[in-house]
C-alpha cells in the first residue's frame, strides 16, 4: 500500500484519497480499495475521539459499580 500511495503522490500531488476507519480501507482516486490493519483498541479510541485516559474515564461507571460490589464483598467476609 505504501508504494502505491508514494507513486500516486509523485504522479498526482493533489490527488485525494478516501479513508474509512470503519471499513479499514483506503480508496484511491481510480477506485482501487486497499484494506489496512488496525488493532481494535486503537480503532475504538479513534472512532470515539478519545485517548487511553479518555477511554478509561468513560468506563468510570462500570469501574465504580465493580468497586462498590467488591467493597461490599470484602466487608461481609469474616475476619479471623
Amino acid at each position: 500500500m505504501h508504494a502505491e500511495l508514494f507513486r500516486l503522490v509523485a504522479e498526482q500531488p493533489d490527488a485525494e484519497v478516501r479513508v474509512s476507519l470503519n471499513q479499514q480501507t483506503v480508496t484511491l482516486p481510480d477506485g482501487i480499495e486497499i484494506e489496512f490493519p488496525i488493532d481494535k483498541f486503537s480503532k475504538t479510541c479513534l472512532l470515539e475521539g478519545v485517548d487511553e485516559l479518555g477511554y478509561i474515564l468513560k468506563q468510570e461507571p462500570l469501574i465504580a459499580s465493580y468497586e462498590g460490589h467488591r467493597d461490599s464483598t470484602l466487608n461481609t467476609t469474616a475476619h479471623v
